[in-house]
């Protein structure tokens, strides 16, 4: 559930300077407010590739956590990584890196945004941040996602509700929880009868 795709509408400096500054504040370590480690050496070296690949192509590094690989040999660490990317159709936009990287592209308007959301073949959730209510309709409403969040970075329903995506996020018939998961446990049986006396005709005849 860690976004990994940021779509900004227009330019905001100011957010993506404070992303930026908050994300260069992270340290390695495993306190609540630290950044672990990923699980091995071939996910940390296939994060990294998709840095290098970013950078070789000319997309910004506007924070670069690729240094720590370097520093701590303890684990398999890379830090806290934002990309600007000026291509919406790059392995980086597109694929799931799986590591602390912020794949940022800045949007023309929100039909681009949405355009972009949408083309992706997953779809088990989409957030927008806005102060606007007209534009967190106007997104709910087109979202191909299967949860979304309004303000929330994480928009996993409560209990009541089911958890599960749509597109290819979607896996078999139900979702997990909520109404989805009773009908999964649910061991439905069908029994139909017809007690018609044997010399009497009906229409099920």
């Amino acid at each position: 559930m860690a976004a990994s795709v940021l779509l900004i509408v227009g330019e905001q400096k100011k957010l993506l300077d404070e992303i930026c500054t908050r994300s260069m504040a992270l340290k390695p370590g495993s306190d609540s407010r630290d950044l672990g480690p990923v699980i091995d050496a071939q996910a940390r070296d296939r994060i990294i590739d998709y840095i290098n690949k970013a950078e070789a192509d000319g997309h910004k590094i506007l924070v670069d956590g690729r240094s720590w690989a370097k520093k701590n040999t303890k684990g398999f660490w890379v830090g806290p990584t934002v990309i600007l990317f000026s291509d919406p159709k790059h392995p980086g936009m597109t694929d799931e890196i799986f590591g602390p990287v912020l794949s940022v592209y800045i949007c023309k308007d929100r039909e681009e945004a949405i355009t972009i959301e949408n083309n992706n073949p997953y779809g088990n959730a989409a957030c927008i941040y806005t102060t606007t209510g007209e534009n967190a309709e106007w997104f709910s409403k087109r979202f191909s996602a299967g949860m979304i969040g309004v303000n929330v970075g994480v928009p996993v329903p409560r209990e009541p509700f089911s958890f599960g995506g749509i597109n290819r996020s979607k896996f078999g018939d139900c979702d997990i929880t909520g109404d989805g998961g009773i009908e999964f446990w649910t061991y439905r049986k069908k029994v139909t009868t017809k007690w018609a006396s044997p010399e009497k005709k009906t229409w099920m005849d």
